[in-house]
């Protein structure tokens, strides 16, 4: 049994609605499938995920982006009606692949090349989001800022 149980995570973490549903959506999707694909990091923030799509040209897919979630979609134009195929072991059929994307996240572009669809992304946190070092000020430097108000208390 390959059963997951989540509720911990429910229980202790606040606001994190959205990633405990992707992990259980994770969980009840199928991890193989086709096509078949790489997801790789290629530098600091920078990802790329590759599907292997031998066989389908660059109009045969299309790739969108919408609220966090990427798709890629092959759709085959039938071209077997006058062809005999004493083998056939090429999958020639059509695909559809989602990919949830974490905030940030951003398609930087695609490319198709022998048979391999490269789809680079990159993680482009605001500066607002990132750490900053807060400084902690002393007793002595409050009373260098507001000396009118220290000299009140004083008398």
């Amino acid at each position: 049994m390959n059963a997951f149980d989540f509720s911990p995570l429910f229980r202790t973490a606040i606001g994190f609605d959205r990633l405990a549903s992707a992990l259980e959506s994770a969980h009840r999707a199928d991890a193989g499938g086709y096509p078949p694909y790489n997801i790789e990091l290629t530098g600091e923030d920078k990802y790329r995920i590759t599907l292997a799509v031998a066989g389908f040209s660059a109009d045969e897919i299309d790739i969108e982006v919408k609220e966090n979630l990427l798709t890629v979609t092959g759709k085959k134009s039938s071209d077997v009606a006058d062809r005999q195929f004493l083998h056939r072991g090429i999958a020639n059929r059509n695909f559809e692949r989602t990919y949830q994307l974490a905030d940030y996240v951003r398609v930087e572009g695609a490319d198709l090349q022998d048979g391999l669809l490269h789809v680079d992304l990159k993680r482009e946190v605001p500066e607002t989001m990132k750490p900053r070092r807060i400084e902690i000020r002393g007793q002595q430097e409050r009373l260098i800022e507001n000396p009118v108000e220290q000299e009140t208390r004083v008398a």
